[in-house]
């Protein structure tokens, strides 16, 4: 029995071991089980967590991005601070938001040309701006009469009807007008600027510069010059090469805000007043509103019309280059850093501009107002024959005028209008048809001619990035003419004389007796138009394309045989990459 009840006690020992076994594998698993769901517990609440996060990081974002777009719209809208000066601001290192300009239209401006000016592009060394600018252009030209020009016109050179080759038209294409620039802005303190500006082209006319084979045209300066501003004093200074202060801007006496026409044509048009020269100029403005400047710039001398072939200097008449005179001398050939076939006419003093500018503003425009006159010297060298008696010597004769603008937003943003003129004696080389300066006296000194220059134009801005243009300009001179003697065996000279044969000028290839065509011109005018528009415009940069007509006319004087004309249909074509 004893035996028995020890199996009975071993087996309830062997029951419980195993029911104490499975109790645990089974709290085991319970605990696994649990422990397996607070892991994926976790991971979930981790997953939730990080989505919220990245919505707050995307939404941060989205909130900079478009505060920075407020503060560059801003930017944009206002005017020109109290502080710094006109076209030099002070900003801090690293910035990259541009500063404002001086208007909406110097903007539209600075970009439709090329300009560079401080924005996204520009970069920063030593709290120094560095920003570069200009564009890529492949253009070309349509004529119906053959000039043999590139993308500038000679307006004054159109040939009349007896030149052969003008019966034929002229096409080529050109790339040549493509500009580099960079524009450079120091700050020296918060009133004072340091600036300088740089721009070329390849519209330089080396003889190894062809269009046979290889088109390699060489790189030349349009602008190249140092600024100076001191905002305390409303005080500037700009000295190396650039526009004539006599160009017409856009607000106050601004580089880089010049009216250029946004004509295709490199020369512009007839009317317009232009010259780009190495000049030191100092400008005084009173709250960025009166302006004045004075400039002294470089100065060449234009001829035009006939020298006498017999000089009368009341004591002896004599005959031009007998016994080895060189009567009169006006320019010599080029040396030194000049080209030799170019001639340097006897210039010994700078020609010196004034200006007077002023930006009113009424009711909810600016008016940009202008004067400016200019005075010249002319000077040659009269040289007698040997043995005559006579004492060689220098003739100077004053030359100079005046002119003005004005530039009227008839609708703020959307349509201008402008206006310019300049009157006077010896300007001729300041107008865009390129006509003379002087022509000659019956003693052998210069005689400065006559000549007025009109410009008017308007601008639409039909939308954001599409802008219309048409202009319509002349340029015109009076005669200044002399006979060399009295009597049946006078001699006529100088610009449009009326003796003057021009009897052939509107025949081709004239042959018959006494045929000539002196072709003196009077008058050259042009009306033209056309549109630029915005193909492209990104973080890559801009991408523009411009279509232009012109039509031209050319007058010369009256002379014997009828006064002879010509006129100029003229298309052009353009497509530029901006990459800054």
């Amino acid at each position: 029995m004893k035996i028995s009840g020890n199996k009975r006690g071993g087996k309830r020992l062997h029951k419980s071991a195993i029911a104490a076994v499975a109790l645990g594998a089974h709290m085991s698993f319970q605990a696994g089980a649990a422990r397996a769901d607070d892991t994926a517990t976790e991971i979930r609440l981790l997953k939730e967590r990080l989505k919220q996060l990245e919505q707050r990081v995307a939404e941060q974002g989205r909130k900079e991005k478009e505060t920075q777009a407020q503060i560059q719209h801003a930017a944009a809208q206002r005017g020109p601070p109290p502080g710094p000066g006109p076209y030099a601001y002070t900003y801090p290192v690293g910035i990259g938001l541009p500063p404002p300009v001086g208007s909406a239209l110097a903007e539209r401006l600075a970009q439709t040309k090329g300009y560079s000016y401080i924005g996204s592009s520009s970069l920063y060394l030593n709290g120094i701006s560095i920003t570069p600018g200009g564009f890529i252009e492949l253009a070309s030209v349509t004529r119906d009469h053959f000039i043999g020009a590139d993308i500038a016109t000679p307006f004054g050179n159109i040939p009349f009807a007896n030149v052969p080759s003008s019966h034929t038209a002229e096409f080529r294409f050109s790339a040549r007008r493509s500009r580099l620039g960079a524009l450079i802005l120091g700050d020296v303190d918060p009133a004072t600027h340091l600036g300088g500006y740089v721009e070329t082209d390849f519209l330089g006319d080396a003889q190894t510069g062809n269009s046979n084979e290889s088109d390699s045209f060489n790189l030349r300066v349009r602008q190249l010059y140092a600024t100076a501003d001191q905002d305390d004093f409303g005080a500037h200074l700009l000295a190396g090469q650039a526009w004539t202060l006599a160009t017409m801007t856009s607000k106050g006496i601004v580089p880089r805000t010049e009216m250029t026409p946004l004509v295709i044509d490199d020369q512009y048009l007839p009317g317009f007043v232009w010259a780009r020269q190495p000049q030191i100029r100092v400008t005084k403005d009173f709250g960025q509103t009166l302006w004045f400047a004075l400039s002294a710039e470089n100065t060449q001398t234009t001829f035009g019309g006939t020298t006498p072939t017999l000089i009368d200097t009341g004591a002896i008449i004599s005959t031009v280059g007998a016994a080895g005179a060189t009567f009169p001398q006006t320019s010599i050939v080029g040396g030194s850093l000049f080209n030799t076939s170019n001639a340097l006419s006897l210039n010994h003093m700078p020609d010196i501009i004034g200006k007077a500018a002023w930006d009113p503003t009424i009711a909810d425009r600016t008016i940009h107002m202008e004067v400016f006159g200019i005075f010249r010297d002319f000077h040659d060298r009269v040289i007698f024959p040997f043995g005559t008696g006579m004492t060689n010597h220098n003739n100077e004769v004053a030359g100079g005028g005046g002119g003005g603008s004005i530039l009227v937003p008839i609708v703020p943003k959307v349509l201008e209008a402008q206006f310019s003129g300049m009157t006077g004696r010896g300007i001729g080389r300041y107008g865009a048809s390129q006509l003379p300066d002087v022509t000659f006296n019956s003693d052998g000194g210069l005689a400065p001619i006559q000549e007025t220059i009109l410009l008017a134009g308007l601008t639409w801005h039909a939308i954001p990035g599409l802008d219309f243009y048409a202009y319509a300009g002349e340029e015109v001179q009076d005669k200044k003419f002399r006979f060399s003697s009295p009597g049946p065996a006078h001699t006529a000279f100088g610009l449009g004389n009326p003796a003057f044969v021009n009897n052939s000028c509107n025949i081709e290839f004239a042959t018959f007796a006494g045929a000539a065509c002196t072709g003196n011109t009077r008058l050259v005018r042009q009306i033209t138009g056309g549109f630029w528009d915005t193909i492209y415009k990104g973080p890559f940069g801009r991408l523009t394309g411009g279509l232009q007509y012109s039509f031209t006319q050319k007058f010369g004087f009256a002379g014997i045989g009828g006064t002879p004309e010509r006129n100029e249909n003229i298309f052009f074509t353009s497509l530029r990459y901006y990459p800054f």
